[in-house]
């Protein structure tokens, strides 16, 4: 995995912070799945995941809409179920407007 490439900002970061129970029940098919359908929806820029105890996976939208929608393709909302119920002893999710970004080349 490698950082996303994101575009010139304004646009919309989907933050979700996550601690797993010990369950697994399909939990890394799942996780892939996730990150393939995200990646056919419209507006999708980019995701960048981390986990130890806690994990971290950020989502890059065009717009608030984008991101919304996301949250509403069906497959999606049964792995939140699973989620909620299975796989997460905690979980928040944060969504935020990214008004500046830079890295080692400067600005975007």
């Amino acid at each position: 995995m490698s950082i996303a490439h994101t575009p010139e900002p304004p646009y919309t970061a989907v933050i979700f912070t996550s601690v797993r129970t010990a369950a697994d029940g399909g939990y890394a098919t799942m996780a892939r799945r996730m990150e393939e359908l995200a990646a056919e929806q419209p507006g999708y820029l980019g995701h960048e995941s981390a986990r130890e105890e806690v994990g971290i996976t950020v989502s890059y939208w065009t717009d608030d809409a984008a991101a919304r929608a996301w949250k509403a393709v069906a497959e999606h909302v049964i792995a939140q179920d699973r989620g909620r119920t299975l796989w997460y002893a905690d979980y928040q999710v944060r969504v935020a407007r990214v008004e500046r970004s830079y890295g080692p080349d400067g600005p975007r």
